[in-house]
């Protein structure tokens, strides 16, 4: 939204359903910051209403941007929907993001960019690291290491503000994050720490060992619940982190820089970090990915190319000469 704005363009932000209350202070801070009436403007709804309020807004002559940040299953519908109208779509939607800790990566860094990543606002974010994939040689350091970290990082009642991990969204996040630990352990996945949760207040879980056949693999949890991934070398490592539908963001951790951006390169993501975690984003930086994850970028230039007209215009100083 601030970068429509930036461009010159009114807005109207559709409110989440979850959580309107929260986008709709983000538009009475905007009016008392001074923005023009009209400029920037809201819409809310019930979950029932849902798809007549974005349909009707996709068709509005008027909308000649949509911007949508969301599940990959509704991006596809409104990706639709615009394209029906012929009018270009901006979407950011799921991600499963991969962190690779090669043989060689500093363990105390990747570990802490790796809980940071994973369990920063309880996992959901589109670019929280869902897969931590370990090279076997430094594996079982790694977890160890992990684990320790982890084990730490307490949840509580996010109103009193004193533990790394709130609440998630809702008991639909925690039937779906139980359902995929349950899934993950019956076909031997090792539980390192954490575990299932009756609340909102869901702990910081971690899976070992696992693999291809769980649901965890290749399903995004947005949840605070990460899986850990044994790769048998770097050309393993790179396969794993490219099995998935989606491609936002993804992270390498490697001393060798020269190694660790050959490596990046050959990941299928929209963004890669480098000794960093996968949650980064600068106001500068093309954000957006590939896939199942949209298309499109926010940020910078590629950015103001999205909520603007590319035009041309020609001016004649001389008089005209024509063949006919």
């Amino acid at each position: 939204m601030s970068t429509a704005l930036a461009c010159g363009n009114a807005v109207i932000l559709k409110a989440s359903e979850i959580c309107p209350l929260t986008h709709s202070l983000i538009i009475e801070a905007l009016a008392e910051a001074g923005f023009p009436e009209g400029t920037v403007n809201i819409v809310t709804n019930s979950q029932d209403d849902a798809a007549d309020v974005v349909g009707a807004l996709i068709d509005a002559k008027p909308v000649k941007r949509i911007n949508f940040t969301g599940s990959t299953a509704v991006g596809r519908i409104i990706a639709r929907r615009a394209a029906d109208n012929l009018k270009p779509c901006l979407l950011e939607l799921g991600g499963k993001a991969p962190l690779l800790v090669l043989e060689d990566a500093n363990l105390d860094e990747a570990v802490k960019a790796a809980a940071f990543g994973a369990y920063m606002n309880q996992g959901q974010i589109c670019m929280s690291t869902e897969r931590l994939v370990v090279v076997d040689s430094i594996a079982d350091e790694f977890v160890a290491a992990f684990k320790a970290k982890v084990s730490t990082m307490e949840t509580g009642d996010p109103r009193e503000g004193n533990t790394p991990l709130g609440a998630v969204i809702d008991m639909k996040t925690v039937e779906k994050v139980n359902a995929l630990i349950d899934d993950a352990l019956s076909k031997g996945a090792t539980l390192v720490t954490g575990g299932k949760a009756d609340s909102v207040l869901m702990p910081a879980t971690v899976l070992d060992g696992v693999t291809e056949d769980m649901a965890i693999y290749a399903d995004e949890s947005f949840g605070p619940v990460v899986a850990v991934i044994r790769a048998k070398d770097e050309a393993d490592a790179i396969r794993i982190a490219n099995d998935s539908e989606y491609g936002l963001s993804a992270a390498v951790f490697s001393t060798d820089i020269a190694n660790a951006l050959k490596v990046a390169k050959q990941i299928k993501s929209g963004i890669c970090h480098v000794n960093g975690p996968t949650v980064h984003d600068e106001a500068q930086m093309p954000f957006g990915g590939v896939g199942d994850s949209g298309y499109g970028r926010f940020g910078g230039k590629a950015g103001i190319d999205q909520f603007t007209e590319l035009r041309w215009i020609t001016v004649e100083t001389e008089p005209g000469h024509y063949p006919i």
